[in-house]
């Protein structure tokens, strides 16, 4: 198992390693000391095997240097683990930590298996695309990107709490939840702040909860309460499916994790793409939920106050149109990500033993 050193990559990992694991299969991580597996993997239960490695992308010269000097060292030591933990199968969720797996389960005859839970694939994953055996993806605008017959729309593992979420039915006031991530999004939190007097301003019953990360959560939260709205404003939220039940209306930023559990909700939503992500993917990401008529896309150049006010009011005025883009959400939405993940993992270590047998 291997990817990403970000929670976005290692924690939906984890999540099929545990479907490994109560299929009576062992899983091992591949990762650095670095990343977010470093915590996550050993909280876990997991076995983690260390290797030195960086990113490419946006990392100056320098850094790009030391990574490709890096890179042998790291295939080598892969190759060890693989050899020595007599790998089946790799699962990789894509990131610079997964490059030196994939090369090293390419040298060893082992299929890969890659989860690409973007509609623009990332830079490992796009560049070793020949290499892997199956590719499960989040968005049909990404089987282009591997080769023809070895992919499968799974989405991405999420938890069972956001799908057991039921349609919310109207109490007299228009919730809006606006989040961007469990470190917030300055972007979202300066419109969610120019909003709150026209809010107040137009008399309409709306309740807003801003999760808004511990940086600004101080500030935000006096001036909330200054205003008088009803809501609040939260650093952080732990129960974040009992937050998606309670809203009429999701603002949000577009990654994969954030889409996945968005879909798997049944929630209307505004999307903000985070435009300096990698591969604009959160562009990419927002515009596929928009052509199947499950979100609104606003591109951050466009945000604020006024534009957030702006198009409350109309989904609020057009219960119709929100019931659709919540219905066409939840059409979208894939459970069971995680477990099949574990079941194609099993089925090719399966083959590549047999065929081991054979020959």
């Amino acid at each position: 198992m291997t990817g990403g050193g970000t929670g976005g990559h290692v924690i939906p990992a984890v999540a099929v390693a545990s479907e490994l694991r109560g299929l009576g299969h062992e899983a091992v991580f591949i990762g650095t000391r670095r990343g977010l597996e470093a915590t996550i993997v050993p909280r876990a239960g997991f076995d983690i095997e260390w290797i030195e490695i960086g990113g490419l992308k946006r990392v100056g010269l320098l850094q790009t240097l030391k990574t490709i000097a890096l890179l042998p060292g790291s295939v080598w030591k892969s190759w060890r683990v693989l050899r020595a933990r007599r790998a089946a199968a790799v699962f990789s969720m894509g990131g610079y930590v997964a490059a030196p797996a994939m090369l090293a389960a390419t040298l060893s005859s082992v299929p890969i298996v890659v989860m690409e839970p973007n509609a623009m694939p990332g830079l490992v994953s796009r560049k070793l695309a020949g290499t892997v055996s199956r590719a499960l993806i989040g968005f049909e605008e990404s089987r282009k990107y591997f080769p023809e017959g070895r992919t499968e729309v799974t989405g991405l593992p999420v938890r069972q709490e956001f799908f057991d979420i039921q349609p919310r039915r109207p109490d007299g006031v228009f919730h809006v939840l606006i989040t961007g991530g469990s470190r917030g999004a300055h972007a979202l939190n300066k419109a969610a702040s120019e909003s709150w007097p026209l809010f107040r301003n137009s008399g309409k019953r709306v309740r807003i909860v801003l999760q808004c990360g511990a940086d600004e959560h101080h500030a935000l939260a006096r001036e909330f309460n200054e205003y008088g709205l009803e809501g609040e404003v939260a650093a952080f939220i732990h129960d974040m499916p009992a937050a998606y039940a309670a809203a009429d209306l999701v603002v949000s930023r577009s990654g994969a994790g954030a889409v996945s559990e968005l879909t798997a909700a049944g929630r209307a939503a505004i999307l903000v793409p985070f435009p300096a992500a990698a591969d604009d993917h959160q562009r990419h990401n927002a515009e596929a939920l928009q052509r199947a008529g499950a979100a609104r896309v606003v591109l951050q150049s466009e945000w604020s106050g006024q534009k957030l006010f702006a198009v409350v009011s109309e989904l609020m005025d057009k219960p119709a149109e929100l019931a659709e883009l919540s219905r066409s959400a939840r059409a979208l939405s894939k459970p069971g990500a995680a477990r099949r993940a574990a079941e194609v993992l099993v089925e090719l270590g399966r083959k590549r033993q047999r065929d081991g047998e054979n020959h």
